[in-house]
């Protein structure tokens, strides 16, 4: 095997035990080793590398890793690459404190939403916690079916034929059902989350667009579903329309 195609290999190892975290917080050897199909020894290597270089931390007692700071300091770069969330966030807060809901912004990526950034209302009482990268499905989020519905034909064929995961008893799982609710959307500008992806939580999403008319992201009100009433919907909808246009504008 050609010394390049050992380095790659190795890089791809590496990379495959980080995105475990991304599935959750804590991980162990033995955990990791089963989940990959990796040697404990090849496992216990990466994890002590990666410690090394302050991307992974370690609890002793446990013996479990967690992320490092120096995934934070990525963050926090890839924060500065993403132009849209200092374009985005002030106006996110003037919704979010006019509605008195969280508002989300998220990209697509591969078929699915990768969430930059999400504000509270001004008063609320609320810890904000970072949600760069976390992902979502499409067809189950408001924000993920206002992007959906504005994607090529060929990208939205191409997620109709992939099994649509259930997540409530109001997910839409049906891919007809489902490209009809796409086509409701795009008439209607913006999408709703009717606790098709947690009950409970209902959702209002509009994307946004750059000066080609590309999909660019979406951003999203969401919360208690019983604050989500037609007429508020409708009101909302009208008022992030307004922000999103001066998204728009300065992209």
């Amino acid at each position: 095997m050609a010394q390049d195609e050992i380095k790659v290999k190795s890089l791809k190892k590496a990379l495959d035990v980080l995105n475990c975290f991304l599935i959750k917080p804590t991980w162990g050897v033995t955990e990791i080793s089963d989940r990959l199909g990796l040697y404990k020894s090849n496992v216990y290597d990466i994890l002590t590398t990666l410690k090394a270089m302050d991307y992974l931390e370690k609890d002793e007692e446990t013996e479990r890793y967690k992320l490092g700071m120096q995934v934070f300091a990525l963050s926090r770069a890839m924060e500065d690459t993403f132009s849209i969330i200092k374009i985005a966030m002030p106006y996110m807060q003037e919704l979010a404190n006019i509605t008195d809901e969280r508002v989300y912004l998220a990209i697509p990526h591969e078929g699915e939403v990768v969430y930059l950034d999400a504000t509270y209302p001004a008063e609320s009482v609320n810890l904000m916690r970072s949600i760069l990268g976390e992902r979502a499905e499409m067809h189950c989020t408001g924000i993920g079916k206002a992007m959906l519905a504005n994607l090529s034909e060929e990208e939205i064929q191409e997620y109709l034929e992939k099994e649509l995961t259930i997540y409530t008893d109001h997910t839409i799982s049906d891919a007809a059902q489902l490209r009809k609710e796409l086509e409701v959307t795009r008439q209607r500008g913006y999408a709703i989350d009717n606790m098709e992806h947690e009950f409970g939580v209902k959702c209002v999403a509009m994307p946004i667009f750059d000066k080609s008319h590309k999909l660019y992201a979406a951003i999203s009100v969401s919360g208690l579903a019983v604050h989500f009433t037609e007429e508020k919907i409708e009101s909302w909808a009208l008022q992030m329309k307004k922000y999103v246009a001066k998204i728009e504008n300065r992209l």
